[in-house]
């Protein structure tokens, strides 16, 4: 199998539709193109300034929404040494699908715990998923404008 690019990871705006009450926030469609399958959705709490890095899924697409606070996601090529970074919430409503054999981490950037969604393809499978630590590539987290 070939590398995975970065540019692999793709970004869809989503609509947040204002209803008296509460807003609605849409998160993905069987018809968009990017759906590739249902396997489970789950949502994951990031606390302010928690890191959770370095993970690869083998075969798992996912679709990561967050709709309370916001996350900085951060993706890396390891045979480029590239970065990229995106950043999710509240105020940058989208929805990053990201295929497999993507390296990824994530940190929370918002003042209080962001939530996170991820409807992925398949199942979670403990078998499917490789983690590295922290310090395993030479990322700086650091304090941007976006509070990360």
């Amino acid at each position: 199998m070939g590398h995975v690019r970065l540019e692999d990871i793709l970004i869809t705006p989503l609509k947040r539709v204002s209803v008296s009450g509460g807003d609605v926030l849409h998160a993905i469609k069987m018809s968009d193109p990017s759906f590739v399958g249902f396997g489970e959705a789950y949502f994951s709490w990031v606390n302010p300034g928690v890191i959770k890095a370095w993970k690869l899924h083998k075969q798992m697409t996912l679709n990561l929404v967050v709709p309370v606070g916001e996350v900085k996601f951060v993706f890396h090529e390891p045979h480029s040494g590239n970065f990229r970074e995106e950043f999710l919430g509240e105020i940058r409503y989208l929805r990053l699908t990201v295929p497999p054999r993507v390296w990824f981490g994530f940190q929370g950037c918002a003042s209080a715990p962001s939530l996170l969604l991820n409807v992925s393809d398949i199942p979670h499978d403990p078998e499917e998923v490789e983690t590295k630590e922290l310090n395993e590539f030479p990322f700086q987290w650091t304090q941007t404008i976006h509070g990360c």
